[in-house]
């Protein structure tokens, strides 16, 4: 076990992760992440989850790829810095009937002992770090030797990358902060996870599916942390030009021509082996 509580870590970095904390318990981002359950449940398929096997989910929000390993009678642990959305696992593993432990921790703190799981996985979550590194360094070290993780991250040339490039026009990132689209590309992966295991992955697109252009928006302030406190974060005067460009982009990469909106979000499925 570490010697750390969860949910805290030394550096320069812990004011930065209370801001995430804050951003990702804002809104209800268990609502937002229920439109997403099939890509944890494709993460699980992909890294081949076994019966009995020792699962931890990372960031896991409401526990979408949590809940895919248990559905196929794997051992999970549910773990994220926002106790509320781990409730909300909890209550979805209940109604499905599915045994879940939930455990609140930070990412780049994990509190497990080394090689403690078979199987790591992050959907959306884990790249959102401000320690790259060091997240990265606590998911190899969780995961045993031969183990396997699984990752679904957001790309920089798909449409969650450009609206955060969007929103960084109004919002700008702190300083030092790297982007979590970095996550969304091979060298950078292969960068923090290559000298120790094997980085497999393939581009695929989650799609998003809105009754126009004006629904995903108001729904996305509603219930997505970081757009919800982008547009907190900025004058009257910046939300409308804010507003203004995401429609825009919106309708760039529009699909549908119902008056509908369908967009294809890349995002790259992540499939690394741990050496042994």
């Amino acid at each position: 076990m570490t010697s750390e509580p969860p949910g805290t870590h030394p550096g320069p970095y812990q004011q930065l992760t209370e801001r995430a904390r804050a951003m990702w318990g804002s809104g209800d981002f268990a609502r937002a992440g229920a439109e997403q359950v099939v890509v944890g449940e494709l993460l699980a398929r992909a890294i081949d989850v076994h019966p009995g096997e020792r699962v931890l989910d990372v960031a896991a929000g409401s526990g979408n790829a949590a809940l895919a390993a248990a559905r196929r009678g794997a051992r999970v642990v549910a773990s994220d810095f926002v106790p509320a959305v781990l409730d909300r696992a909890v209550q979805r593993a209940r109604v499905d009937g599915l045994d879940l432990e939930t455990r609140e921790a930070d990412a780049q703190a994990l509190p497990f002992g080394d090689g403690a799981f078979d199987v790591v996985l992050s959907t959306f979550g884990v790249m959102f770090a401000p320690n790259q590194s060091q997240a990265a360094s606590e998911l190899m070290r969780v995961c045993r030797p031969g183990g396997r993780i699984g990752l679904a991250n957001w790309t920089p040339e798909g449409f969650i990358g450009k609206l955060f490039k969007v929103i960084g026009q109004y919002v700008p990132p702190a300083p030092g902060l790297k982007s979590p689209a970095l996550w969304g590309t091979r060298a950078h992966l292969n960068a923090l996870f290559g000298p120790d295991g094997q980085v497999n992955a393939k581009n695929t697109d989650f799609i998003f599916r809105y009754k126009s252009p004006e629904h995903w928006l108001t729904f996305f302030r509603g219930h997505y942390g970081p757009v919800l406190k982008a547009f907190e974060a900025i004058d009257p005067e910046a939300r409308e030009g804010l507003q203004a460009d995401i429609d825009q982009l919106l309708r760039e990469l529009n699909i549908a021509r119902d008056g509908t909106l369908v967009i294809p979000g890349e995002y790259l499925e992540v499939v690394i082996t741990k050496k042994s």
